[in-house]
């Protein structure tokens, strides 16, 4: 009997909770200033749009907006210029990248600061034909696995694991 009234209670707190979250909220101005209210105060309740913070939204609603090519150029100026190759820079979440760095893994979109705090400073670098960083890594006092980090425009293009 007791278990089924704690299983009521529960479903009346979460249908209770679900109601809060998707109710609207009004503004309202009067001679006491300004307040808030669930329901219109007034002719002067203004809607207010709160967004959704559930967990589950979408993580890339805080992502800057990519610039837009301009309409007004004439085409042959867009064609005279070359191409601009995409910058191997993409957004990493901060979670996914303190996760990548305290686990010590180096993936592709990381700038050079990030690949230093997940393996340490380089003992090998070659700058050309592309900036290259070369790890080793040891096993018992043997060389057990050589990591080269690929960079284009100061981020991680490429990551290879190979044996010696």
């Amino acid at each position: 009997m007791r278990s089924t009234a704690l299983i009521l209670i529960g479903i009346c707190m979460l249908i209770g909770a679900d109601r809060s979250v998707s109710s609207d909220v009004f503004r309202c101005t009067g001679a006491d200033g300004v307040s808030y209210s669930d329901t219109p105060c007034g002719e002067t309740a203004e809607r207010i749009n709160v967004p959704d913070n559930r967990i589950g939204g979408s993580f890339d609603s805080n992502l800057p907006d990519l610039p837009k090519q301009q309409e007004s150029e004439p085409e042959q100026s867009r064609t005279a210029t070359p191409p601009v190759e995409s910058s191997a820079c993409r957004y990493i979440p901060s979670t996914d990248l303190r996760r990548y760095i305290i686990r010590e893994q180096v993936v592709k979109g990381m700038t050079r600061e990030n690949v230093i705090k997940a393996f340490g400073r380089p003992p090998e670098t070659y700058p050309v034909p592309q900036e290259t960083w070369v790890y080793t890594t040891d096993y018992y006092g043997m060389m057990y696995e050589l990591t080269y980090v690929y960079f284009r425009d100061g981020c991680v293009e490429n990551v290879v694991y190979r044996k010696p």
